[in-house]
């Protein structure tokens, strides 16, 4: 079995309308957010055997807090500029040209790539989490998908179960 988490950059900042989109930094908001889920990756989560993300300055914000969250050594990180804004076949494409070796991936991206992906793997799951990820997938928001192939070739549209879909706000009064 192969587990997937896909993660949504968190809340980026507007407040320099002369920055390039792929340049904007996240809010202070964004970043208490990446706290925030680095928090509940780093305890809750399968730890990535691999860590793929946007070059975006706002993913690689939202990725720094789990690495500093994770036990050394941290898991190979590959940050390529393909997932930037990529869409969702773009973003299943690349999970599935992974190396056996990994069992669990960790991607952040953008949507509405990154939302659609993880509508479109989750076949089963709890009920209120699936409506909930199909309604929104909110900036900072995790889907924890476990795949029923032993291969990353295996992974299929609608063939995953969800394990746990959480946003920042789910975990607001825990931190």
């Amino acid at each position: 079995m192969k587990t997937v988490l896909l993660l949504r950059h968190a809340k980026s900042a507007w407040s320099n309308p002369g920055l390039v989109d792929h340049e904007r930094p996240l809010s202070s908001r964004g970043e208490h957010a990446a706290e925030t889920m680095a928090e509940y990756i780093a305890d809750k989560c399968s730890r990535p055997d691999i860590i793929l993300c946007s070059t975006a300055v706002r993913t690689r914000q939202t990725l720094a807090p789990l690495v500093r969250r994770l036990p050394a050594p941290a898991p190979p990180i590959a940050l390529e500029k393909g997932l930037y804004l990529a869409s969702e076949a773009a973003l299943l494409a690349r999970l599935q040209a992974l190396t056996e070796e990994a069992g669990t991936a960790l991607l952040i991206g953008h949507n509405e790539g990154i939302g659609e992906l993880a509508a479109a793997l989750a076949g089963r799951g709890p009920a209120d989490p699936l409506k909930a990820l199909r309604e929104k997938f909110p900036t900072g928001a995790l889907a924890v998908l476990r795949s029923p192939g032993k291969q990353w070739a295996d992974l299929t549209l609608g063939a995953t179960e969800l394990l746990a879909f959480v946003r920042p706000r789910d975990l607001a009064g825990a931190a």
